[in-house]
């Protein structure tokens, strides 16, 4: 991943720095400020990378009116879930925020949903940790997106609903935010993937997915966590070292 994310040093100083912010704030705002602060940092430091040929034109065309109303859904369930669940603690409502809110903040691949999901069900006692790891290792060993992993943990849920109906409200609320914002972006994003400013800031919002694998491993640390932190973040460090500069044997 480091290889085909990172392959200069400027790009590596990015995932180093999303890295550094993602472990020193563990939540889905450290997580979504990387975000941000990549795609800025990339608007502004990867401009002058010579821009990526765009592909054919997409040949799937839908109304504008779709796409702004997809919008509309995907901002407003964004907000407005976590409000209907603290005013109405009904649990299949807490659980479909739970799950949306994962799905619509995730980016950078499967694994980087990892610590929202842990975050969301194990300290609140939905999932034990040991089954929340069980169920991981059984996706791996399966073919298919990890975002199915979510209907395992709807499955085995200590609360109700959980069985076959827990399952799939957890699979449909982690997708449906994906699908909202394809239908948002379609009707824009051949005329956006051809802007060398777009194409700066995703590279440098690209460069999370390493630093989310980070955080990924912090969050299975169980009580270990707060250690493993500057571990990682001292490996990263001395890997940047290694390859872009100069680190004196025994430096800290």
């Amino acid at each position: 991943m480091a290889r085909s994310l990172c392959p200069d040093k400027e790009r590596a100083t990015v995932a180093v720095g999303a890295a550094i912010l993602a472990l020193a704030v563990p939540s889905a705002a450290g997580q979504v400020g990387a975000i941000v602060a990549g795609g800025l940092i990339g608007w502004g430091l990867l401009a002058n990378h010579a821009p990526t040929r765009p592909g054919p034109p997409l040949a799937v065309h839908l109304p504008r009116a779709w796409s702004i109303i997809a919008a509309i859904l995907f901002f407003g369930l964004l907000i407005g879930l976590p409000l209907a669940a603290a005013a109405l603690p009904v649990q299949p409502l807490r659980l479909f925020d739970s799950f949306y809110r994962s799905g619509a903040l995730v980016f950078g691949g499967g694994h980087v949903v990892l610590p929202l999901l842990q975050a969301e069900v194990v300290p609140r006692g939905w999932v034990s940790n040991d089954a929340f790891l069980a169920g991981y290792g059984a996706a791996q060993a399966v073919p298919g997106p990890l975002f199915t992993f979510s209907a395992y943990l709807g499955t085995v849920m200590g609360t109700v609903p959980n069985g076959w109906a827990g399952g799939l409200l957890c699979l449909v609320a982690i997708f449906l935010p994906s699908f909202l914002l394809l239908i948002a972006a379609l009707p824009f994003w051949d005329g956006l993937r051809r802007r060398p400013a777009v194409q700066s800031a995703l590279r440098g919002s690209r460069r999370l997915s390493s630093a989310s694998c980070s955080r990924r491993s912090t969050s299975r640390c169980g009580p270990a966590r707060s250690s493993a932190r500057p571990i990682l973040l001292s490996a990263s460090s001395r890997c940047y070292c290694s390859r872009y500069g100069r680190c004196r044997p025994g430096s800290s």
